[in-house]
């Protein structure tokens, strides 16, 4: 693989050479390179640090800036018109470091004194000092420009250190109006500066494919451990794929150590695949296996879908499919083929059971209406009249009504609490003419009869293996075990 290019080599950028006034002559621009001293009628120059800007972010005021004498009015020549609009402002604020004089000579203020850089008669002295200003600004992005290549690292050094030397050279004597010196300085900055720039940027680079052998030696140890490690034989096999995908994206790197982490990612890649297909040959094996136990579960299923012991049948059906459950697949084919065989031998028994509970149910809705017939009889009787009698027909109605098989779970409350109603009245007619201690509360004795009774129909599902009806009796006598101990809770607040 191709190492990585040197980025912005053989960039070129040409330093602007200083603009002079387009009015003024050779021997006007001679005479404005000589410094202008204070004693020639001016104002004593400031030093650049005595003139420097004011942070725009700080919120301290900026300092004031340097007086600068009032020119003498001179009339307007007839052949000059101003501008209609006035020019741009330069970034920087020009008058802080010149000034126009009545002739119109234009003065930059330095370290050693005031300096004329050119002549401005096409408008007001601020107009001037905006032009000589802009001059300023354009030298001064020429140096930021340079500044951000050489510290983004984004050209030659060579180059940049070059032109940043070409700049120091000309910035203190060019005809612009700002801080000559500060910018200079810049400028030398840099020169001193480029050779350890471009020793970071040799180091740069050499960590730029540091980190690509870094990433594909990531990607090299992932496969490792794949290979090694992983049974997620799908996912793993698309991952090793994804991998040889995202190489390639990575460049920079030379041929010597790319080949050999290649070499590293391909042997793990192969040793996965070696691994993968020993696995499914195994699997194949145990399919097999699996096939065989199967067909055993199938052929038990079969025998014992003809059988009419509804609560053992039941229960051996459910082992079997707690046992066809544990045994592993086949195949995605095979094991829905094997499965519809052992589900059909199942239906056949469990679906004779259904219509042996909807004929248990018909005799249910039967017995219900034959104890309804009962109880309404039993609730004609009146021990009032005939003690007894009473007595002794509601004897013979409960052998009538115990003798008589189960009724839906549904009303089976209902019913009972109806003929439970009539013994207590019975009873109670009974108890009427002797003396004796409070009676219990009816509803606790009804109550406790039925809890009674439950826990003998749960006995009796138990012992017929009955997971159905054990369930259903579980609930009953919970249900039952819950109102006697709120009748109770009733009867004893009174």
């Amino acid at each position: 693989m191709s190492s990585t290019d040197n980025p912005g080599s053989g960039e070129q950028q040409a330093t602007p050479p200083i603009a002079e006034t387009p009015d003024a002559t050779a021997a006007e621009v001679e005479q404005t390179s000589t410094a202008v001293t204070p004693e020639a009628g001016t104002a004593a120059a400031p030093t650049p640090a005595d003139a420097a800007l004011a942070d725009p972010t700080a919120d301290a005021p900026a300092s004031p800036a340097v007086p600068r004498p009032t020119p003498h009015p001179v009339p307007p020549s007839p052949a000059v018109v101003a501008p209609a609009v006035a020019p741009e402002a330069p970034a920087g604020d020009p008058a802080q470091w010149g000034r126009v004089d009545a002739d119109g000579t234009v003065y930059v203020r330095t370290a050693e004194g005031e300096r004329a850089v050119g002549s401005w008669q096409a408008g007001d002295a601020e107009a001037g000092l905006a032009h000589f200003g802009r001059r300023y600004d354009d030298l001064a992005t020429e140096v930021s420009l340079l500044e951000a290549r050489l510290k983004a690292h984004t050209g030659n050094p060579a180059e940049i250190k070059n032109k940043a030397q070409a700049l120091a050279d000309q910035i203190p004597t060019a005809a612009a109006v700002g801080d000559l010196e500060g910018l200079a300085a810049r400028a030398r900055a840099m020169v001193g500066t480029a050779d350890s720039a471009a020793a970071e940027s040799r180091a740069e680079k050499q960590a730029a494919r540091a980190a690509q052998i870094a990433k594909k030696e990531a990607l090299a140890a992932e496969a490792e451990q794949i290979a090694a490690e992983s049974t997620a034989w799908k996912a793993a096999g698309d991952r090793l794929k994804a991998i040889v995908e995202e190489w390639k994206t990575i460049r920079g790197i030379d041929r010597k150590t790319d080949e050999a982490l290649w070499s590293r990612f391909a042997a793990a890649r192969d040793a996965f695949g070696r691994r993968r297909g020993a696995h499914f040959a195994q699997l194949d094996a145990q399919r097999g296996e699996a096939r065989a136990a199967k067909q055993e579960l199938i052929k038990e299923a079969q025998r014992l879908s003809t059988s009419t012991d509804w609560g053992a049948t039941s229960a051996a059906m459910r082992s079997l499919m707690d046992r066809w459950k544990a045994v592993p697949r086949t195949g995605r084919d095979g094991d829905d083929d094997l499965w519809k065989q052992f589900r059909a031998a199942q239906d056949v028994f469990f679906n004779a059971r259904g219509e042996q509970d909807k004929a248990r149910n018909a005799e249910e809705q039967a017995n219900q209406k034959a104890k309804e017939e009962i109880l309404a009889e039993a609730e004609q009787l009146d021990p009032a009249k005939d003690l007894r009698g009473a007595q002794n027909a509601l004897r013979k109605l409960q052998d009538r009504y115990d003798a008589i098989g189960h009724v839906p779970r549904a009303v089976m409350r209902q019913l009972e609490d109806r003929m439970q109603a009539v013994e207590q009245k019975v009873r109670g007619a009974a108890d009427a003419g002797r003396v004796r201690t409070a009676p219990e509360n009816p509803m606790v004795v009804s109550m406790r009869a039925a809890v009674t009774k439950a826990e003998e129909q749960l006995a009796k599902a138990e012992a017929a293996g009955d997971a159905r009806r054990i369930a259903e009796a579980q609930a009953n006598l919970a249900t039952r075990r819950e109102w006697l101990a709120e009748a109770e809770k009733s009867a004893g607040r009174r």
